[in-house]
């Protein structure tokens, strides 16, 4: 009878260690999956994919058959992501697209809405687990019966756990539904510890949440700082004032070309997102270095403009030496008269013949003044011999044009003079002063190469560090052509209108073939039609001439 009941015992001993044993073996099982999902949901930079990670980690974890994840908009909470396993359900992240109403936080009266789980739990912010929702006096489950009868379904167990980030605001709420048991397939109530193990990965996944929140506010807050020292220095002048905008698209159109070709040179260049990133503020910032440009540089029209456009300085001599050729005209037709003679014709005729000299030589100098084409040899030695004419200034004889007015009118193009445009060329030294303080992280490290090259040729003339094509990247060598392309066509220059397409074109040809861009970049320019895209976003009807 003694050794009956001690055999007894020994088997009670036994079945209660198979059943710790088992019970342990559960809780190893639910750490390993922790771990697994832990280390799955830090390496995820998708938000959405994040979101998915999140419910598929906590349905396996738990052995529900399905969940909810809830993300916290102002006073609503939005349904990000719908699974249940026995319905099919897979709505949201990468399913099929969600259009269900938020829940909202508060009642019209402004009280807290306490009859759904998820609200009651955001307000109490605890976790709640009810066992049978048919049995819960607490809450308003007469939605989730009519979703079950209409589903021929059975909503029974329910855990709902608030994700918390670190300065303890609820961003979200996890809630599983129906936790089924392993052995026999029953719809069981969620046990202590896989509550437990769910609040640790809620904990975990409110974590990484925020993590990459914080990386998305501080690269949007990042993003607006770069367009807005962009914005500054195109509102610093109105002559300039969609460049540093333009000049990003078209990089992006041309790189994204570069990336479609498969063949030649351009057949194993590649642009993921993060060098489309990459790319995308380098160019923003292509010409920050503007900011110090004085506006009177950055602002010059025409050749003698100053404060203000001394072209009318110029023309008013002329009116000047025009009233003096008058006057002595009259006088000697006066003289004529009181001799009691009439006025030789070869007077008038003199005269006429001196005025309309006068207004050609004011209308060569108006000319001249515009920048809007080079300066031949013959147009300086006419400038040259213009000096020779005098005005009088009280009474002096003094030089129609200075040597400083000579000097800017014989500028062979453009409107800058040599000093002038060794200012407005040091904008990309002060660019890339500028980004190197920067501490860029690993993945903008081009950012400097990127924005620093675009004035940089192939055949190693360009400026600053004179590259040739083989020291510099592709991206940059992208850039390059961009800010070319979007100068030739802008309609915002001080000295000349925006340019034709064709015309464009056959001066990028020309830059092509002197070794100035890019040849492989340029195919892909024209091959991919880049011009015509930029065209229909950026130009003036008149300007989009070629097919």
């Amino acid at each position: 009878m003694i050794t009956q009941n001690i055999i007894n015992q020994f088997e009670k001993i036994a079945t209660i260690g198979n059943e710790l044993s088992t019970d342990m073996q559960k809780i190893i099982d639910q750490v390993e999956k922790l771990t697994d999902i832990g280390i799955a949901l830090s390496a995820e930079k998708d938000t959405t994919q994040l979101l998915e990670k999140i419910l598929l980690g906590a349905k396996s974890i738990t052995n529900a058959d399905g969940g909810t994840i809830y993300r916290v908009e102002g006073d609503t909470i939005k349904i990000e992501i719908i699974r249940s396993d026995s319905l099919g359900i897979c709505l949201g992240g990468g399913g099929n697209a969600l259009n269900i109403p938020n829940i909202p936080l508060y009642e019209e009266s402004g009280e807290p809405n306490l009859k759904n789980v998820v609200c009651y739990s955001y307000h109490n912010n605890k976790t709640i687990n009810i066992a049978d929702a048919y049995d819960a006096v607490h809450f308003d489950f007469t939605g989730t019966k009519a979703f079950d009868k209409k589903n021929n379904y059975r909503s029974k167990s329910f855990l709902s756990i608030p994700l918390n980030n670190h300065q303890g605001e609820i961003i979200g709420i996890l809630q599983l539904i129906n936790a089924i048991d392993h052995e026999t397939g029953d719809i069981i109530a969620f046990d202590a510890v896989s509550q437990r193990f769910a609040e640790t990965l809620a904990s975990q996944a409110a974590t990484v949440l925020t993590k990459q929140q914080l990386i998305v506010d501080l690269e949007n807050m990042f993003e607006s700082l770069v367009k807005l020292i962009a914005t500054a220095v195109d509102e610093k002048s109105p002559y300039t004032g969609g460049h540093c905008r333009r000049v990003p698209e078209l990089t992006l159109m041309l790189a994204q070309a570069a990336s479609d070709t498969n063949h030649g040179y351009l057949q194993d260049f590649t642009l993921s997102d993060a060098d489309h990133y990459e790319l995308t503020i380098a160019s923003w910032l292509h010409d920050c270095g503007k900011i110090i440009t004085p506006e009177y540089v950055i602002d010059k029209a025409t050749k003698l403009e100053a404060i203000f456009d001394r072209i009318h300085v110029v023309e008013a001599r002329f009116e000047v030496l025009k009233r003096d050729r008058e006057i002595a005209l009259l006088k000697q037709q006066l003289a004529a008269l009181q001799n009691n003679s009439a006025p030789p014709a070869e007077l008038e005729q003199a005269y006429q013949t001196d005025i309309a000299q006068l207004d050609d030589d004011l209308a060569f100098i108006r000319g001249c003044n515009t920048g809007g084409e080079s300066m031949s040899d013959q147009d300086i030695a006419r400038l040259k011999s213009l000096q020779q004419l005098t005005w009088s200034l009280n009474q002096v004889e003094t030089p129609l044009l200075s040597e400083e007015e000579i000097y800017n009118l014989s500028i062979f193009r453009g409107t800058l003079t040599a000093e002038e445009r060794k200012i407005i060329n040091n904008h990309i030294n002060v660019t890339i002063s500028m980004l190197e303080a920067i501490k860029f992280p690993k993945h903008l490290q081009n950012v400097v190469e990127y924005a620093g090259g675009h004035h940089e040729r192939m055949d190693g003339k360009g400026y600053p560090k004179g590259l040739s094509r083989e020291q510099m990247s592709i991206p940059a060598r992208v850039m390059a052509i961009a800010d070319v392309f979007e100068a030739l066509t802008a309609s915002d220059r001080p000295y000349k209108s925006g340019k034709k397409i064709s015309d464009a074109l056959f001066i990028l040809k020309k830059m092509k073939e002197e070794k100035h861009i890019d040849p492989d970049l340029y195919d892909a320019f024209m091959e991919h039609k880049i011009y015509k895209k930029y065209a229909e976003k950026f130009l003036e009807d008149f300007q989009n001439d070629v097919d």
